[in-house]
């Protein structure tokens, strides 16, 4: 019975010692788990530390760096701006003959200022230009003695118009040699070439580099569709002072070419010719080809500018309508008057306005 009873005891406590060991083990095991939670969450706030640390430094980098690309452009632009200052106002050399367009008012406010009786008449007739004519704004041309040569030129250019009919049926590269081995016409030696008063048998080679010149930029610009492009281009091209008093040259002895041309027919009884012509020729200082040539084309961009006959003469020879609007004849029937004035329909029209006669100016219609 002892052993029996015993044997009960130790089984007991056994039982009892498993139990707690068991219990013990659950303790242990929910204190390890406790313990393993903490880690994992520990591990994960170390982790998102580091990533914010690591992300402020990038994000402190990124603002450092464009706070100091902000003020190094900032520098450039003040040291550009310095730049094209120092280069506009101390580079008067630069040969710009066809500037920007600018504000119609606002160039006539500045330049007819005062109360004067002719100021106050410019101003009437600028409104009456912008408010009626719709035009707003004006590029304002060299006022030397090319002046209208080189805003009808450039109006053609700018505008893209091509070569006149007669150009594309003739090889106006020849015309000197013509005129000096066909026609006879040796006296064109006394040709001069605005303030280069230069004479001599080398007088067609000059000629012809001229109109070459004339003819390769022609070509060029007139070939061009995109307007801002061509724009460009013509820039470019009456910024080049030796370039564009060649492309005067070759307008000016193509005048006389065609003034040479119609006094042959008139005088031979052949074919018509236009008004313009009798009006030259009625001149006692235009009565033939030779006299036009010393007293009108010889001064032209030396000592005289075109006069009215010469300008018919250009519309004709270019085949364009050249609309000027002449402010000094503001309130009469000759304020606006086209050269030539018998013109073709198809021929494109150019717009010109002087307030003298003598210096144009390209007007910029915007409706």
């Amino acid at each position: 019975m002892f052993a029996v009873g015993y044997v009960g005891c130790v089984s007991r406590y056994e039982r009892g010692v498993y139990h707690s060991c068991k219990r013990l083990v659950h303790v242990i095991i929910l204190i390890l788990g406790r313990i393993e939670e903490q880690s994992w969450t520990a591990a994960v706030t170390r982790s998102l530390h580091l990533v914010w640390q690591a992300v402020k430094g990038l994000l402190i980098l990124s603002m450092s760096f464009l706070i100091a690309a902000l003020w190094y452009c900032r520098r450039l632009y003040t040291y550009l701006a310095q730049l094209l200052k120092w280069y506009v106002f101390t580079m008067p050399s630069v040969n710009l003959s066809v500037l920007a367009e600018v504000d119609l008012l606002g160039y006539c406010a500045r330049e007819w200022k005062g109360e004067t009786k002719q100021a106050i008449q410019m101003r009437k007739v600028y409104e009456e230009l912008f408010w009626r004519h719709h035009i707003r704004y004006i590029r304002q041309v060299r006022g030397d003695n090319y002046c209208a040569l080189r805003a009808v030129l450039f109006r053609v250019f700018s505008q893209g118009i091509s070569f006149p009919s007669w150009m594309k049926e003739r090889d106006i590269l020849k015309l000197p040699e013509k005129l000096l081995y066909s026609q006879g016409c040796n006296w064109i030696q006394q040709y001069s070439f605005g303030p280069e008063r230069y004479t001599g048998s080398n007088v067609f080679g000059k000629l012809r580099k001229c109109i070459e010149t004339l003819k390769a930029n022609w070509t060029e610009i007139s070939g061009v569709k995109d307007k801002d492009e061509r724009g460009n281009k013509c820039n470019i091209l009456f910024s080049d002072e030796s370039k564009e008093y060649k492309l005067y040259e070759a307008i000016k002895f193509i005048m006389l070419y065609q003034v040479i041309e119609a006094y042959e027919q008139m005088k031979n009884g052949q074919g018509h010719v236009p008004r313009l012509f009798s009006l030259l020729f009625a001149r006692d200082t235009s009565s033939d080809p030779l006299s036009f040539m010393m007293n009108h084309l010889n001064p032209l961009g030396d000592t005289g500018g075109l006069q009215q006959v010469e300008m018919f003469l250009l519309g004709y020879l270019l085949e364009v309508k050249i609309r000027v609007y002449r402010l000094c004849k503001f309130n009469t029937e000759e304020f606006q008057v086209n050269y030539p004035e018998e013109y073709h329909r198809e021929w494109h029209e150019i717009s010109l306005l002087t307030e003298d006669d003598h210096h144009y100016h390209i007007p910029i219609i915007s409706i």
